[in-house]
């Protein structure tokens, strides 16, 4: 597994996430899907978009029930996220639009344990409004990361318009994620007003060596480098 792989974004760009919401009975399948479709994620064809993933691998990763697996899935499935085919008792998933343009890096590798379980998720519950949230603001993350900075810079109101976590909602899965180090966020000056400050959310593993550390020291060399001296 490589420390990051590809995953479709169109429909999170289409405000595809939205449709999970934290309803009551459709909350903690929603979360689950989101789940599942991280470790589908991490064993698809970069080309292709299949994945060939048994549901003890998707329960090793998860910390799932089958059952409860079963119910992510058929979500995926229903908002055209993913496509299953099952030939001789094996599924095979894919991930829509994977060969289409539009994708974003998604962690991968050094998410994982050696037993082979996602660490990040070790303490979900699917008792929480906060853990759906949190896992809607990595997708999102990963989403709007731009390649110029390696980080999503979204405001709060951004926030809500794609994914449709309320604005007094986002802190606390956002706080959700940086504890578990899934995000970390860096203060850059605002585009709006020039005593302020706003946020950009990085992804870790994905060019770790690139963030406002490294790309201020960067753009002070170039312009050294300009200097007729």
């Amino acid at each position: 597994m490589k420390d990051w792989v590809k995953l479709p974004t169109a429909w999170i760009n289409a405000g595809g996430l939205k449709a999970f919401g934290w309803k009551r009975g459709e909350g903690s399948n929603h979360a689950a899907a989101l789940m599942c479709l991280m470790v589908l994620a991490h064993h698809a064809d970069p080309d292709s978009g299949e994945a060939q993933v048994t549901y003890y691998t998707l329960e090793r990763a998860t910390g799932l029930s089958r059952a409860k697996i079963s119910c992510g899935l058929g979500v995926l499935e229903a908002h055209q996220i993913i496509e299953r085919r099952v030939e001789k008792r094996r599924s095979t998933y894919k991930l829509v639009g994977m060969a289409k343009s539009g994708w974003g890096a998604f962690p991968a590798r050094r998410l994982y344990s050696g037993g082979g379980d996602l660490v990040f998720l070790r303490d979900f519950s699917l008792r929480k409004a906060t853990e759906l949230n949190a896992l809607k603001l990595l997708f999102l993350f990963v989403a709007r990361r731009g390649t110029d900075t390696n980080a999503a810079n979204i405001s709060y109101d951004k926030i809500t318009e794609y994914s449709g976590i309320p604005r007094e909602k986002i802190r606390s899965a956002l706080s959700l994620l940086v504890t578990h180090g899934m995000v970390h966020v860096d203060h850059i000056p605002s585009g709006v007003n020039k005593f302020g400050v706003s946020n950009a959310y990085r992804i870790p593993f994905i060019l770790p060596h690139r963030h406002m550390g490294t790309s201020s020291r960067e753009a002070i060399e170039m312009e050294a480098a300009d200097l007729p001296f």
